[in-house]
């Protein structure tokens, strides 16, 4: 079973990125008229909603003429950009509850535009100068990489992947689920693990070395079940599916606060948001809530 295509934040943007674009600064000179569109973001890099709760747009006349634009594609015939803050964003997500109120709103359409164009002025932002001579970068492809005018190296904009696993133990109605609470975490709230893929790994390898790391349980079975790209800063969450056959637990409470084993009725009353629940669930915006949905409806499938 996957989840279905569409069910996923910040996944299923519907903008055409026009690559054959990025390439042609003429072409992206042409485009850039009053009919051209310019994301709103405000301070923290949160969206700017109109009172519909859609995406609010500007124009290239409400940017200064040092702004940086990244061409962002092309939606309904109109060129959309998207403009590079002065600094990058250095608060996670949850530091900036702002945010969470935007994308509480935002359709599927728009949060995953926003979602990319986040990801990509945030890079930009934080890329300025060369990694490899410390000179100035310049934007290049329209905003889809720099590249350095004093020894040539060229920069792209980058992606973590980062596991996120469901940990799975017994058999039927005895199944239960591995959870841990992160220390940033609200009060009560638990998810799935999860860990960067390090040079090296494949995603088993990670997937099986951070459940280890994390709550000393050895895994196995290692199976993808969707992925989704988490722009705070610029991620992609694999997520996988995993069997431990060992529930003696050894929490490295380094990385978490702790770590617990769930049934399938315990799961299902948070996901219910039951009172009672043991735990609160992931946001709906997190993919983990979506590996938690899915494993409910594998159980009840058999």
């Amino acid at each position: 079973m996957r989840i279905g295509p569409g069910a996923i934040a910040f996944a299923g943007a519907r903008i055409d990125r026009a690559d054959h674009l990025r390439s042609d600064p003429a072409a992206l000179a042409a485009l850039m008229d009053w009919r051209a569109r310019v994301l709103v973001l405000e301070a923290g890099l949160v969206p700017g909603c109109d009172d519909a709760g859609c995406l609010s747009w500007g124009t290239l006349a409400d940017c200064s003429a040092e702004t940086e634009l990244v061409f962002l594609g092309m939606l309904d015939g109109k060129a959309c950009f998207a403009p590079v803050p002065a600094a990058g964003e250095a608060r996670p997500a949850y530091a900036i509850p702002r945010i969470w109120q935007a994308l509480a709103i935002l359709g599927a359409e728009d949060l995953a535009l926003y979602g990319a164009a986040r990801s990509l002025v945030d890079w930009h932002a934080r890329h300025r100068f060369c990694a490899q001579c410390g000179a100035a970068t310049q934007m290049a492809k329209g905003g889809w990489q720099r590249s350095c005018s004093a020894c040539g190296a060229e920069h792209f904009p980058r992606v973590d992947p980062v596991t996120i696993m469901l940990v799975e133990h017994g058999e039927g109605a005895e199944r239960r689920l591995l959870l841990g609470r992160q220390p940033q975490f609200p009060e009560g709230r638990f998810s799935a693990l999860a860990g960067f893929v390090e040079p090296g790994e494949t995603i088993e390898e990670a997937v099986a070395r951070e459940v280890r790391e994390e709550a000393g349980v050895a895994v196995r079975a290692v199976r993808y079940v969707a992925s989704q790209p988490w722009p705070f800063p610029s991620q992609l969450m694999i997520g996988c599916h995993a069997i431990a056959d060992n529930d003696a637990l050894t929490v490295d409470h380094t990385e978490l606060d702790e770590a617990r084993w769930f049934t399938v009725a315990e799961v299902a009353a948070a996901l219910a948001g039951e009172p009672a629940a043991p735990f609160i669930a992931p946001p709906p915006q997190a993919i983990a809530r979506h590996l938690l949905e899915w494993w409910l409806r594998k159980d009840e499938a058999g």
